[in-house]
C-alpha cells in the first residue's frame, strides 16, 4: 500500500533530575554536597533512507517517544543519556508544522538528518550549586521536559522521468516494458491508483528513474478525479514523457488531449509549464487513421518539443523512448550542475 501523507507526534525525551546527596566517608574528615547531573532526555531526528519508499509505516504508528534521561546518582555520579531515537523517510519527503502551512525540512538526499524533536536538559545535582557561601546546599534541578509537537510529513517521489498522460494512455504497460516494475494492468480507466516508480537500465551500465502517475483528467489539478493528491509527484521529475493515446479505439482527440495535460500541468505549477518534457505517441499498433498520429506530430513541431511514437505492446519505438528520455536527463542533470546554463 502506497502513502505519501500523514500527521505523526514526537514527544522528546525528559530529561533526568539531579540528585541532592551528601559525601559520607570513612576517614575522610570532611564530606559535602555529592549530587550528580541528571542526563539529558534524548532527541528524535527523521533521516532519509533510500530503502524506504512509503511513509506506511506511520499509519499505524502514529506517535513516537523518546528515551528519558536517567537522574543523577550520589559521588558526582551524572545520570545516563537517552539514546537517540532515529525515523527513516523515504528520500523526498517533506516536513510540516501541523496545519501543513509551514516547511520545516525537505530530505532529498540519502543519509541527510533533521531534529524533529529536541530532548530536554537534564537537571543540575546539589553538587553543582555549591558556593562559599552556600556549601551544602539541599536543592537540585527536575530535569527539562522534551519538546511536544505534531508534523505533517508529505512525500514527493524522486524520478528522472515523471509518465503523465489520461487515464488508459498507456503509461503503466510502458513502466512494466522499460523496467521491473509490475503496476496493475488492465482495460479500465484509474487502473493505477498510486504511483509506481521503475529503474530503467539504458544498457551502457546507466540507469534513471521513471515515476508512473495516476491518470489525469480535465480539472484534476483543481482535485477532479485522482487529483492534485498525485501532481505532487510530478515537481520533482527532471523530465517529463507525455503520453498521448493516437489508437482508433478512443473517441479523445490526441490534440485535445495534449491540451488538457498542458493546462493541468500549469494550472497545478508555473515551473512544470514550462518543464522539460517528450511528446510520446501511444498505442500506435491500434492505429488505423494516420491523422491521428500526423495531428499530434504537427503539434510537437510547433512546441519544439521532441516526438516519438511506440508500442508498449509490440515494443516498437521503446528503444528510441528510452535514449531520447536518458539525453533529456542527462543534459538537465548538467545543466543543474552549472549554473551558468539555463
Amino acid at each position: 500500500m502506497f502513502l505519501d501523507e500523514v500527521t505523526i507526534s514526537l514527544a522528546g525525551g525528559n530529561g533526568g533530575a539531579g540528585c541532592v546527596a551528601f559525601r559520607r566517608e570513612k576517614f575522610v574528615a570532611k564530606g559535602g554536597p555529592a549530587g550528580g547531573d541528571g542526563g539529558a532526555g534524548a532527541s528524535i531526528w527523521l533521516v532519509a533512507n533510500p530503502s524506504e519508499n512509503t511513509l506506511l509505516r506511520y499509519r499505524f504508528q502514529r506517535e513516537h517517544s523518546a528515551p528519558n534521561g536517567r537522574p543523577g546518582e550520589g559521588s558526582r555520579r551524572t545520570g545516563r543519556s537517552g539514546e537517540t531515537l532515529e525515523l527513516s523517510v523515504p528520500l523526498g519527503t517533506q516536513v510540516f508544522d501541523e496545519d501543513g502551512t509551514r516547511l520545516l525540512a525537505d530530505l532529498v538526499e540519502a543519509g541527510e538528518r533533521w531534529q524533529a524533536a529536541k530532548g530536554g536538559r537534564g537537571g543540575r545535582g546539589n553538587a553543582f550549586f555549591t558556593t562559599a557561601t552556600r556549601q551544602a546546599p539541599r536543592f537540585a534541578q527536575p530535569g527539562e521536559p522534551g519538546q511536544q509537537l505534531r508534523l505533517k510529513l508529505v512525500l514527493k517521489l524522486l524520478a528522472d522521468v515523471g509518465l503523465v498522460g489520461l487515464p488508459n494512455a498507456g503509461k503503466s504497460t510502458l513502466i512494466s516494458r522499460i523496467s521491473a516494475a509490475k503496476p496493475e494492468i488492465a482495460d479500465y480507466p484509474f487502473t493505477t491508483l498510486v504511483p509506481n516508480l521503475g529503474v530503467v537500465n539504458t544498457g551502457d551500465f546507466r540507469t534513471f528513474v521513471v515515476a508512473d502517475i495516476p491518470g489525469l483528467i480535465e480539472g484534476a489539478s483543481e482535485g477532479r478525479g485522482l487529483g492534485d493528491r498525485f501532481l505532487r509527484h510530478v515537481e520533482r521529475c527532471r523530465v517529463l514523457a507525455m503520453l498521448v493515446d493516437v489508437s482508433s479505439s478512443t473517441e479523445e482527440d490526441p490534440l485535445a488531449s495534449l491540451e488538457v495535460l498542458e493546462q493541468e500541468l500549469g494550472a497545478y505549477s508555473p515551473e512544470l509549464a514550462v518543464r522539460d518534457r517528450v511528446i510520446v505517441a501511444t498505442k500506435i499498433d491500434a492505429l488505423d487513421d494516420p491523422e491521428r498520429l500526423d495531428s499530434l506530430r504537427r503539434a510537437a513541431a510547433e512546441r519544439e518539443q521532441p516526438f516519438l511514437k511506440i508500442s508498449s505492446a509490440t515494443g516498437a519505438g521503446l528503444p528510441q523512448l528510452v535514449q531520447a528520455l536518458h539525453s533529456k536527463v542527462l543534459e538537465r542533470q548538467n545543466a543543474a550542475s552549472d549554473p551558468e546554463r539555463p
